[in-house]
């Protein structure tokens, strides 16, 4: 398997990522958590995941893979992961005045990831910087 862990922080929030299969995969819950500051980020993502099938008739559990990502307690779960453009698209169903900013944090990210597609030097000039 491709991976590579990866912690940001977004607004002082940390959010993790993985390379997976070449791609980026950020943690929802991650992302729930730093754009409606709930207690409970992960009882947030399941209702909302209840909320917009019955409103939008989509499953949201379908543009997600579950990934294995480092908890706070230093061990691997596998977490809900989405792909920047999942991500869009759950933020969309996030009712949070902070989902602008982040949304162009995502397009900062998406924005390196065609760069390196285009300079594939760029890609590896990251990936060594990460294994320093």
């Amino acid at each position: 398997m491709d991976t590579v862990n990866k912690i940001n922080v977004f607004r002082g929030k940390k959010i993790r990522k993985i390379i997976f299969q070449n791609e980026w995969w950020f943690s929802i819950t991650d992302v729930v958590g730093a754009l409606t500051n709930s207690v409970d980020p992960r009882d947030y993502w399941f209702r909302m995941k209840d909320r917009v099938k019955i409103d939008e008739e989509i499953e949201l559990s379908t543009l997600c893979r579950q990934l294995k990502l480092e908890s706070v307690d230093g061990k691997m779960y596998l977490t809900d992961c989405a792909n920047t453009e999942s991500l869009f698209r759950i933020i969309q169903s996030i009712p949070s005045p902070k989902a602008e900013p982040f949304k162009m944090w995502l397009a900062k990210v998406g924005y390196e990831r065609v760069q390196e597609i285009e300079d594939p030097e760029l890609a590896t000039k990251r990936t060594r910087a990460l294994y320093k």
